[in-house]
């Protein structure tokens, strides 16, 4: 099992930052392509950004490109998620979730979730 454990979230107001975290612990973290999803309410859940094992390969969401940014340090099993000029429609839950390939294959389901964290953009 892989444990997921997102932190970082809370109230910001439009415009200003945020930078997520997602502490993992149980299997080998850089085995792992790592993605972010939010689900917003009443929404379905949704992909926002995803990264390959070594970081080199990253993907995201057209409705956050050029605001937020996704990173990895595998040493410290961590993955990132920095968010710039933030919107209220960016108010969501935030996961965090591992799936088992190098590169993450948005065709592929992701295998391990962490409980998420609450972010809410105020206007």
């Amino acid at each position: 099992q892989l444990q997921l454990v997102e932190s970082g979230g809370g109230l910001v107001q439009a415009g200003g930052p945020l930078r997520l975290s997602c502490a993992a612990s149980g299997r080998t973290f850089s085995r792992y392509a790592m993605g972010w999803f939010r689900q917003a309410p009443t929404k379905e859940r949704e992909v926002v950004a995803a990264i390959s094992w070594t970081g080199a390969r990253t993907y995201y969401a057209d409705s956050i490109k050029g605001r937020f940014t996704i990173s990895r340090d595998n040493a410290k099993s961590t993955v990132y998620l920095q968010m710039n000029s933030l919107k209220p429609e960016d108010t969501a839950v935030y996961y965090c979730a591992a799936q088992s390939n190098l590169v993450y294959n948005p065709s592929s389901g992701m295998d391990y979730w962490g409980k998420g964290t609450l972010v809410t953009v105020s206007s």
